[in-house]
């Protein structure tokens, strides 16, 4: 609930502290003391457009900052920790708005967009007034009403409705998607196949690329390979003919070096490794000679093997330029198109299981959805009759309230099992509309056209305490009395406190009798110095409270008759209120 709230220059009001309370919170006022700059202030709280001509006059700014109490798992603190605010303390929300129309939001400590606001503030308080009747001028708010007064019966048939609708519509989207790309799947189909036929013909092996380069390059250069390692061959262990005639192979000069070092090397240790690593040098030289003389062997110089590989690579390579950049890519590739074509290839007979599919989940989604109408205009009748009960006690007697549902026809939609086609949506084929006879004889009309300003508060009111959907924990009525007084109005005090039960609710009011049911009494006073005019506002106990409804009843305070009558008022009806 909101618990404070604190007002800066907005309007007629310099600076204003109210700490409001659980129950009904009456606000009362003179004319033009500045009661509406309360509600306007609750508004900017709320994400209202900013208007720089709600700034007090000469100064540079307007401020209002509203402290609420709320669970940390209600939806208004998860919205604001979601955009980083802080909630441990309380939830504070503040709005700024400049002289020049500039506004900025806060919330729970940090800088936000006012769109932040609004969606916080949908979570926190429901403002009916003349000038912000969301509820009822939103014509989804109609069906949210009546589903919310339907209880159990409507949300259990709701869920079943639901759940089928959602099966239903991914049957839809997908059957859908396969059907209107019927020509860009056979044309996929057939690149793929195409492609696929092509690498089956190359039948290529991974790394092939890199093993094709490594044989052509022995092939194209088998003469001069073998030549070259002949030529070491001889000069490492000779041959039959001598490279340089008067050149010693090279083994026969480390065994002569060996032979040289033998006799004298056995008198230094040092002399002795040097020439065991002459021996390892002999080993060497001769197991390299013999590799030299097998690959010269194993050269061979084979022009159609060269032509073949040539012709090979080129083949490849053209396929790589295709499908990748190595032939494991293009074999990848073809795995994950070879897995597409065969979805592909198989979406007629998925095109027919999903056709059968929807047409059974069409036929249980117009099941589900005429019990789910039935059980709304069962709802439906039972709201409008409790309703123009109430209003009968809100100085409407004599209205006439009718909560209409209805099919919305659609060629292409939903078919029902009579054969008419309607808009099936994701809660429901019904639309809902609250009408509104204000007057004997009057044709029911659309509330919102139908009622006054302050009729539609009280409407909205009746909606309210019928329904009692405690979805946020703030009711605010501003205008809800105009045109009420007598009896009525101790009705409407009457009804205002029974909506108060369940939820905090603040209400301001020209009348003494609604007045009287308040929990908490606050008073916006105006002040003059001939120059400038101000307003504060200032909570009222006791003989002050009791002053406060004298006024507002007769318009006096100093009658001892006007001073009993208010405490009666008080007396009476504020104890029933506090006590149940």
């Amino acid at each position: 609930m909101l618990t404070r709230i604190r007002i800066q220059r907005l309007g007629v009001i310099e600076d204003a502290e109210l700490e409001l309370s659980p129950g009904l919170n009456v606000i009362t006022g003179e004319t033009g003391a500045g009661k509406t700059m309360v509600v306007s202030g609750l508004g900017l709280l709320l994400g209202a457009r900013a208007d720089s001509g709600m700034v007090r006059s000469g100064a540079a700014s307007a401020v209002v900052e509203g402290e609420v109490d709320v669970p940390p798992d209600h939806p208004a603190a998860q919205r604001v920790e979601a955009a980083g605010g802080e909630t441990e303390d309380g939830l504070i929300l503040v709005r700024t708005v400049s002289a020049e129309g500039r506004s900025r939001a806060h919330v729970g400590g940090r800088t936000a967009p006012v769109g932040v606001l609004t969606e916080v503030g949908e979570h926190l308080m429901a403002v009916h007034g003349q000038a912000d009747q969301w509820r009822l001028r939103a014509p989804e708010q109609h069906r949210v009403l009546l589903d919310t007064f339907g209880g159990a019966a409507v949300a259990s048939a709701l869920d079943d409705y639901v759940a089928t609708h959602r099966a239903w519509s991914r049957a839809r989207e997908e059957l859908q998607r396969l059907s209107t790309a019927g020509a860009e799947r056979t044309l996929r189909a057939d690149l793929l196949r195409s492609a696929l036929e092509e690498i089956e013909a190359v039948d290529p092996q991974e790394d092939e690329e890199e093993e094709l380069l490594v044989e052509e390059q022995r092939l194209a250069h088998a003469d001069g390979l073998r030549q070259a390692a002949e030529t070491v061959h001889v000069l490492l262990s000779g041959g039959d003919d001598a490279v340089v005639d008067d050149l010693r192979p090279v083994v026969e000069q480390l065994a002569a070096a060996r032979q040289a070092l033998a006799p004298v090397a056995e008198h230094d240790p040092e002399l002795t490794d040097l020439g065991k690593r002459l021996d390892e040098l002999s080993y060497l030289t001769a197991d390299l000679a013999g590799d030299l003389a097998t690959y010269a062997s194993g050269i061979d110089v084979d022009p159609s093997r060269l032509g073949w590989v040539q012709e090979r690579r080129s083949v490849l390579t053209a396929l790589l330029r295709k499908y990748g950049d190595s032939s494991a890519a293009v074999l990848t590739w073809s795995r994950q198109a070879a897995a597409e074509l065969s979805e592909l290839d198989g979406s007629d007979d998925r095109i027919a299981e999903l056709r059968a599919e929807v047409d059974r989940l069409g036929e249980q989604l117009a099941t589900t959805g005429a019990a789910l109408t039935q059980v709304r205009r069962i709802a439906a009748d039972s709201l409008g009759t409790r309703v123009e009960a109430e209003l009968a006690h809100l100085a409407m007697t004599g209205a006439r309230v009718q909560v209409e549902v209805r099919h919305k026809t659609d060629p292409e939609g939903l078919e029902l099992s009579d054969g008419a086609r309607v808009r099936a949506w994701s809660h429901g084929l019904d639309e809902v509309e609250i009408l509104l006879a204000a007057n004997a004889g009057a044709p029911p009309r659309t509330v919102t056209r139908a009622a006054s300003g302050g009729e539609l508060s009280r409407v909205m009111l009746a909606l309210e305490v019928v329904s009692a959907q405690g979805d946020v924990p703030t009711y605010v009525f501003d205008e809800v009395d105009a045109g009420v007084g007598g009896a009525a109005a101790l009705d409407l005090g009457a009804r205002l406190a029974a909506l108060a039960r369940t939820a905090q609710v603040i209400v301001v009011t020209h009348l003494g009798q609604v007045a009287a049911f308040a929990d908490s009494h606050h008073v916006v006073l105006k002040s003059s110095d001939g120059a400038i005019t101000a307003s504060d506002v200032r909570s009222v106990v006791g003989e002050d409270r009791v002053a406060e409804v004298a006024r507002m009843l007769g318009g006096v305070t100093d009658s001892q008759a006007a001073l009993d009558h208010a405490r009666e008022l008080v007396e009476e009806h504020a104890p029933s209120r506090l006590h149940g």
